[in-house]
């Protein structure tokens, strides 16, 4: 049996301050770069990364797995034609290439599912539209997702099934790509494909309610689970609530063994989530709110999420806002991590550790930078290895870097951003994190799966940054009209 296997993975934030360009996927920083060809299984087999699960079944299966290519980016703007048309070519030439081999039985692909690209706003349905121009209609095809994928008809239409992971923070994407490939070989051995049934919500999901670790989403997730029994897959996908196209929004696929099933599934869940609508808004407080009410706790580690400035959604993680409010305040034992400014950077490995610095700190993205004199705590080289239950084992990269202290708040200065997802990120700079009265941390919800179970609060702050936590105030131009861009709020 023979299985092509690729990927492509994006998160497209339409409103990012840059577009992602095609050495964006080449060299994703901290996280594996793009392989093609053998690369795709020798470099990805060791990794969290969903395509790791799909190697994993395929070979204990027996399965003489055909790699094509594989590619990540980091969130940011929407990626640029060139970078799509040169990695789209990439999986479609080995596709091609594969086919003059031999006769393929199946292919799995790993996408994220809230890819725009410049010309293809529905940019997982395009790529799966060139493949099925290649492979025809009638060769099996299963694709893992991210949770947080735009999930569109022409997705559901163009693969056999398709398997988001379960949880957000995300800590079973290597599951998703297993499943994936297991539905695939189920799918390969049956007549013929399952039918299935899709289903839009009326309305946006907030980045922050989306967490599958508390209510009202781990009440949802378990009635999922409930609810899948019986169907080959209810793939649940919470939506991207940043990007400008007719699709933007949460979605439900059912894939069953009779059209009756799917869509009495699909209309059941679909109904679940809408009922639940009220308990999905979010609660935050302004930056100022936010730093008051950490000093007020007192004891153990308070974690601020400065979730509009977050990486893993597009943001650039360099706005100051939070920064200034600490030093403002004169918080006591706090640590921001991080600030991504590769000249702050550079002046901070020129100068050395112990110097006092003058820094325009951070602020490139938004055009406010925050003056200030700073002493250099330490110099590193930003390598190291994550440690959480996210990416344990994955290289982190962030350039060199520098730990400051400004008036006793201390910061992380990197030279490329990433989110602040793990613990690894502040103990590669000498510092414990449970040792700190104050975490700033530029994450909406990653941050949890490491420094949710011990934080003696968790607070949302409302900063400066793209990933705003209200996508309503964004100027949406392509979204369908009849959405609510917000959830209703309680009556």
């Amino acid at each position: 049996m023979r299985i092509a296997i690729g990927g492509f993975l994006h998160e497209s934030h339409s409103f990012a301050p840059r577009p992602t360009t095609y050495a964006d996927f080449r060299n994703p920083g901290g996280l594996p770069a793009m392989q093609v060809g053998e690369g795709v299984i020798s470099g990805l087999r060791t990794t969290l990364a969903p395509i790791a699960g799909a190697i994993a079944v395929g070979e204990e299966a027996g399965v003489a797995l055909v790699p094509l290519a594989w590619a990540f980016a980091n969130p940011a703007g929407p990626v640029e034609d060139e970078a799509f048309e040169r990695l789209s070519a990439l999986i479609c030439a080995g596709l091609s290439q594969a086919l003059d081999a031999g006769s393929l039985d199946g292919l799995y692909l790993d996408l994220h599912g809230a890819a725009v690209v410049q010309s293809f706003p529905d940019a997982e349905g395009e790529l799966l539209r060139r493949v099925r121009a290649i492979v025809g209609d009638d060769l099996p095809i299963t694709i893992s997702l991210d949770p947080h994928a735009n999930l569109t008809a022409a997705m559901v239409q163009r693969a056999d099934a398709a398997v988001p992971f379960r949880t957000y923070p995300q800590v079973d994407m290597k599951a998703a790509g297993a499943q994936a490939m297991r539905l695939l070989l189920e799918r390969i051995g049956r007549p013929g494909p399952w039918f299935r049934a899709f289903r839009q919500l009326g309305f946006w999901i907030p980045l922050g309610s989306q967490c599958t670790l508390m209510p009202p989403m781990s009440e949802v997730m378990a009635a999922r689970a409930a609810m899948a029994q019986g169907v080959a897959e209810l793939a649940w996908c919470f939506g991207f609530p940043y990007a400008d196209f007719a699709d933007c929004g949460p979605a439900v696929a059912c894939y069953a063994d009779t059209q009756a099933a799917a869509d009495a599934k699909a209309d059941a869940f679909a109904a679940l989530v809408a009922g639940r609508e009220r308990d999905f808004v979010q609660d935050t407080l302004p930056s100022a709110e936010a730093v008051t009410a950490a000093a007020r706790v007192g004891h153990g580690t308070v974690v601020i999420a400065d979730t509009q400035d977050n990486p893993g959604g597009g943001g650039h993680g360099d706005t100051t806002e939070l920064l200034a409010e600490l030093v403002k305040q004169r918080a006591k034992n706090a640590l921001v991590c991080l600030i991504n400014d590769s000249e702050s950077a550079a002046t901070c490995h020129a100068a050395g550790v112990g110097a006092s610095v003058h820094l325009s700190l951070g602020g490139k993205s938004d055009g406010m930078p925050f003056a200030c004199v700073a002493t250099v705590e330490k110099l590193t080289d930003g390598v190291f290895t994550l440690t959480g239950p996210m990416g344990a084992g994955n290289p982190g990269n962030l350039g060199p870097t520098a730990l400051i202290s400004i008036e006793g708040v201390r910061v992380i200065v990197s030279s490329r951003k990433m989110q602040a997802l793990d613990q690894a990120i502040i103990r590669h700079v000498g510092v414990e994190p449970s040792s700190c009265s104050i975490l700033a941390l530029k994450s909406s919800v990653h941050f949890r799966a490491d420094f949710g179970d011990w934080a003696e609060r968790v607070i949302v702050a409302i900063a400066p940054g793209p990933v705003v936590a209200d996508p309503a105030v964004l100027n949406f131009r392509y979204v369908r009209a009849d959405i609510r861009r917000r959830p209703l709020t309680a009556a």
